[in-house]
């Protein structure tokens, strides 16, 4: 075989085989279905509430506040309630914090002006809301009235957050 015969045949066999083959190639499709079910779900954390320190003769009360993140799905209509939290004779219009059996009282609002009780029963004196994109923030205004005279120590309570979705 002479040189050019054999660069002609390499040359004709890959043309020959690519030809080939896309005049075989086929295709064959199917679609499969993709599902979720999105589902109703809240998660909250809360801020500790800090009074700091507590005068019995001051004439003014001490203010603090906490901040709540309620996380839910998108477009789910939930109330967010607080317990009368664990001290002995506590309700949720007057919570109490313990030092033993002492007791220094104090209430939880919903607004700046601390004048809207912040209790637990649904459509009565909690916070309703809608869910949005990302986590609402709520804030827990705290007030210990003026002029309780207690012994001297540390106070706490526990309030228990519940999202009712």
């Amino acid at each position: 075989m002479t040189r050019s015969r054999l660069v002609a045949a390499l040359f004709a066999v890959p043309l020959t085989i690519a030809t080939g083959s896309n005049a075989m190639a086929a295709t064959a499709t199917t679609t499969f279905p993709v599902t979720a079910t999105v589902i109703k779900a809240c998660v909250v954390s809360a801020t500790p509430l800090a009074f700091g320190n507590y005068d019995p003769t001051a004439s003014s009360p001490n203010d603090a506040t906490s901040t709540l993140s309620v996380l839910c799905t998108v477009g789910t209509s939930y109330t967010v309630g607080l317990t009368q939290g664990t001290a002995s004779g506590a309700t949720v219009t007057t919570r109490k914090m313990s030092n033993g059996a002492n007791l220094l009282n104090y209430a939880l609002y919903q607004e700046t002006g601390r004048t809207t009780n912040w209790g637990n029963t649904p459509s009565t004196d909690t916070v309703a809301a809608t869910a949005p994109v990302g986590a609402t923030t709520l804030t827990v205004y705290g007030r210990i009235a003026a002029g309780q005279n207690v012994p001297i120590g540390s106070y706490s309570d526990t309030i228990t957050v519940n999202v009712v979705y």
